[in-house]
């Protein structure tokens, strides 16, 4: 099967890596405006050729759009409107609006939304890992509005790979990653900035900083240019979850400031419960 991927980054180099070493693509085509990205993925053996989108998609069985949202929400209806066949995925984190894009399309059904739930900090071809996806959730949305045959490839493929399939309106997609993802990145960036404004005073913070302090904010080098367009794609939802988040902080906060150190203990032992989802 011949494959191109658009959009040869973080996701995009790391699912070249795993069709290529599971078998499941003979061929893959790379296209990126980034002509370095390009220059990259060729060198690194990511990809085995660069061309002409219109060429790359009559080569191709399988598309995969693995673009930051903003571009994507553009990218979509151009390549829906050139395919014959193929099938056509993405790995965006945002899913309502892509939607919303190619709803009623003559060749919907050849589209399958897709979000490999796994990512970095950081991007670019040469930020690509190799078994990334094994043990890893995926998320296929509005799976009804596929055709069976385009589902059945997806599906297979993702399998293959060693991820389990979750499946979601795209709506709830986009409400859960909110709480999941969206908001550990507003977090990180946040608490970032809280650090880089400390530093100012204070230049040994970061000569003791810890493993856990890298953990937490290690999101924060994530880059803008995918996050700022799936902050304003699911800004409703986001908001919803920050608004909580901000409420949470304001009781911790209060704890502090009144001495009261049961209340702040039962805050914690309630945190403690996230040990039923992530064992």
């Amino acid at each position: 099967m011949t494959v191109t991927i658009i959009g040869i980054g973080l996701i995009g180099g790391s699912l070249a890596l795993a069709l290529k070493e599971k078998g499941l693509a003979d061929h893959i085509i790379g296209i990126d405006n980034d002509k370095q990205h390009v220059q990259t993925a060729l060198q690194m053996g990511l990809i085995d050729e660069h061309c002409p989108l219109e060429e790359a998609i009559q080569k191709s069985s399988l598309i995969v759009l693995a673009v930051p949202v903003d571009a994507l929400i553009a990218l979509i209806p151009e390549i829906m409107n050139r395919i014959d066949k193929q099938v056509v995925m993405d790995a965006g984190s945002t899913k309502e609006l892509v939607m919303k894009k190619i709803e009623g399309h003559p060749k919907r059904g050849r589209f399958v939304a897709t979000h490999p739930m796994w990512g970095t900090e950081y991007s670019g071809p040469q930020a690509a890992v190799r078994g990334a996806f094994v043990n890893k959730a995926v998320v296929i949305c509005n799976k009804e509005e596929s055709d069976e045959d385009a589902l059945q490839l997806v599906t297979r493929l993702y399998q293959q790979l060693g991820m389990h399939l979750v499946y979601m309106e795209a709506q709830a997609h986009d409400l859960h990653a909110a709480y999941v993802s969206h908001i550990s990145h507003i977090t990180s960036f946040a608490l970032a900035n809280t650090v880089l404004e400390k530093e100012k005073e204070e230049d040994a913070i970061f000569e003791l900083a810890s493993g856990g302090f890298e953990s937490t904010v290690r999101l924060a080098k994530s880059n803008p240019a995918m996050w700022v367009p799936v902050f304003q794609q699911n800004r409703e939802n986001v908001l919803d979850v920050l608004n909580e988040h901000i409420s949470q902080l304001r009781k911790f906060k209060s704890c502090l400031e009144k001495e009261n150190w049961v209340y702040l203990k039962e805050l914690i032992e309630k945190a403690n419960g996230i040990r039923r989802i992530l064992k």
